[in-house]
């Protein structure tokens, strides 16, 4: 027995939610008192492939050929299917970002195994009993679900566990599985990445606007502040909706749910469809001039005062801090 854990790559590169993917997978290995298996598909340098035994994989298991160079759900859900049932995982652990939503799925039918997705803690394996914490109603809730096949899948929520490093080696074998030419049917030819933004699903700290910015233009200051923070960028849906700023910014219940550390609202009032999206945040702060603003009652920190205002003192401090660190 063993655990598997995929994980996928930006362009040759691992991003930290798959090493937090690698540290919960550990942990699960532990637990279960197993090894832990990685499994990474595309053209990834084996300096790359080497950072994962860090996190703790035994063996990593490197699929690299030319049809599989660019993702595929349908084949690359079958090629880790393969490697599940040579290596005897009982778990599977992938990453609950765009493509695990996609992949965890077609990994659960192929293996005909029960699919947690959107998990927030390691499982509690007392008894022999498998149940999982996991989001539920557009991260408005929480739900605990068992799974009770042999095989399991989990998908891990971003920003929802540690990374953790630990000593140690692992081994890297390449593995041939053989592809389905009906898998390959759907062929993604061409990603393109703003490779100079934070991804908002990986990102740690988002500064978020919304209509009491009045205006594209003065999007600069959100800007600036989330550059001094190392912060990615968000907007509520009527401003994607009035092309203000690019739709891959909105987050909200129709748009990208996130859960990073940090949260920071500016204009926004805090519409329900937008919550839902955001609530899974660790930490909430809230700029809004309006102090019945609904978005105050689920915040941690508020301050009630114009953006205008506040966001340049706001940036001031920033660099004040980081000139005396």
């Amino acid at each position: 027995m063993s655990v598997l854990v995929y994980v996928e790559n930006a362009e040759g590169k691992f991003k930290k939610s798959i090493f937090e993917a690698v540290s919960y997978a550990k942990s699960v290995a532990a637990q279960l008192d197993t090894s832990l298996i990685a499994i990474s598909i595309g053209n990834v340098a084996q300096d790359e492939l080497a950072k994962l035994a860090k996190y703790g994989a035994n063996k990593t298991l490197n699929v690299n050929t030319e049809q599989l160079k660019t993702f595929v759900n349908q084949a690359y859900a079958s090629v880790i299917a393969e490697a599940a049932k040579k290596e005897n995982a009982e778990v599977v652990v992938l990453s609950n970002s765009f493509s695990g939503k996609g992949l965890a799925p077609r990994i659960g039918v192929k293996l005909e195994a029960a699919v947690i997705s959107g998990a927030i803690e390691l499982p509690d394996t007392t008894g022999g009993q498998f149940k999982v914490k996991r989001s539920a109603f557009s991260n408005k809730a929480f739900a605990t679900v068992e799974a009770t096949s042999k095989v399991k899948v989990i998908s891990l929520t971003p920003n929802a566990y540690q990374v953790i490093e630990k000593a140690g080696e692992g081994n890297i074998e390449d593995f041939n599985a053989p592809v389905d030419q009906q898998d390959l049917k759907a062929v993604i030819k061409e990603v393109v990445r703003a490779t100079d933004k934070v991804s908002l699903p990986d990102a740690e700290l988002v500064v978020s606007a919304g209509r009491g910015l009045k205006g594209p233009e003065n999007w600069g200051m959100i800007e600036e502040l989330a550059s001094l923070l190392g912060a990615a960028t968000a907007c509520s849906k009527p401003v994607s909706d009035a092309d203000w700023r690019p739709h891959s910014e909105h987050v909200g219940q129709t748009g990208i749910a996130i859960s990073p550390n940090l949260y920071i609202a500016i204009g926004i009032s805090g519409a329900i469809q937008h919550l839902a999206g955001v609530s899974s945040s660790k930490v909430i702060v809230v700029i809004n001039k309006d102090p019945e603003a609904p978005f105050f009652k689920v915040a941690d920190y508020g301050i009630v005062g114009d953006a205008f205002e506040i966001v340049p003192k706001l940036i001031e401090a920033v660099k004040s801090l980081k000139a005396n660190a």
